[in-house]
């Protein structure tokens, strides 16, 4: 129990592989997929409004003077990730086909996590408000970047096509909705703090998103598509990206002189990616594409960052106990 605890493998995790489960066996056909379309669009729209109420401007505004410490998260999450994005998907289309190498693409042009990042780093023993600072200018940021970095980098060669009916959507589901979000915050955010289980409503959102997108696979024959050997290299592929992230960030982290409690916050926020906000970016993003395929990747890898990561921050926070002992 004390293992799984580690490893960080969560009810909402397990959620999400059942949906997966449950949409090969029973997907959503006809007017249940019609009506299905529909709630996830109203439960997209209500996720990214409630993200604008969630996100305190004064507190990112007081945040951003450390600059050099978010600079160097903001540049790991949307220029080195993206980076090597588009090495992995020149490598790894022959083996793992377009679909899947677009999609992991896609997983590296996501924002960075927030619940998570901050957790590992206050495990690590790290600056934790610099990492509710990071992580949060990422997603505020995401908002925006990730859509235009799919518009410049996923379809210049056409396997992902954007039309300005998706232009149109992306404003309504994702940018609309975060804006009001911002504006009505004073009278949203004291109503949402006394709905308990609030982030119930957030992960069904994601499970429903799962489910829709995973139904449409199944009638796409998404199944077929995938073998064993594929979803091997998918699943090596996502440990070698995490890797190469972490120790990148580590290295930076190192040679631009930051102390200790900065480097956790440069390699656990500038590591991340966030299932929450790409999965429905996805859904808005990739209309009659195959979503499915699309998302596996970055599923995938959002696992496995949590289990490394989990493991990692343990490692240093014993550490820095050790030191903390010492010293004392």
């Amino acid at each position: 129990m004390n293992l799984l605890r580690r490893l960080r493998i969560e009810p909402f995790i397990l959620a999400i592989l059942a949906a997966v489960v449950v949409a090969a066996l029973l997907p959503a056909t006809g007017g249940a997929a019609d009506a299905l379309g529909w709630v996830t669009t109203v439960g997209i729209a209500a996720l990214f409004f409630l993200y604008g109420a969630r996100l305190e401007p004064r507190e990112l505004l007081a945040g951003l003077t450390h600059w050099r410490l978010h600079s160097v998260v903001l540049a790991a999450t949307y220029l080195l990730f993206p980076l090597l994005g588009l090495v992995a998907r020149w490598a790894l289309t022959p083996v793992l086909g377009e679909s899947l190498a677009t999609g992991f693409l896609y997983l590296t042009l996501v924002p960075s996590t927030v619940q998570s990042s901050i957790t590992f780093v206050a495990i690590a023993r790290g600056h934790v408000s610099a990492a509710v600072v990071s992580a949060s200018v990422s997603n505020l940021l995401g908002v925006f970047l990730t859509p235009l970095l799919v518009f410049v980098l996923m379809t210049s060669n056409g396997s992902v096509a954007i039309t300005w009916d998706s232009v149109g959507k992306i404003a309504l589901q994702l940018l609309l909705p975060f804006v009001l979000g911002q504006l009505l915050r004073r009278w949203v955010l004291p109503l949402t703090k006394k709905i308990k289980r609030l982030a119930l409503f957030d992960k069904s959102v994601i499970v429903l998103i799962v489910y829709a997108a995973f139904s449409d696979g199944v009638a796409d024959g998404i199944w077929s598509m995938i073998g064993p050997a594929q979803l091997a290299w998918l699943i090596a592929a996502c440990c070698v990206l995490l890797a190469v992230v972490l120790g990148s960030t580590e290295l930076i982290a190192r040679v631009l002189g930051f102390e200790e409690r900065d480097k956790r916050v440069v390699q656990f926020c500038g590591s991340k990616k966030s299932l929450a906000t790409g999965l429905p970016m996805a859904a808005v993003l990739f209309v009659g594409q195959p979503v499915g395929l699309m998302v596996l990747p970055l599923m995938v890898f959002h696992q496995i960052q949590l289990i490394v990561c989990a493991w990692l921050a343990g490692r240093y926070g014993r550490e820095e106990q050790v030191n903390a002992d010492s010293r004392s």
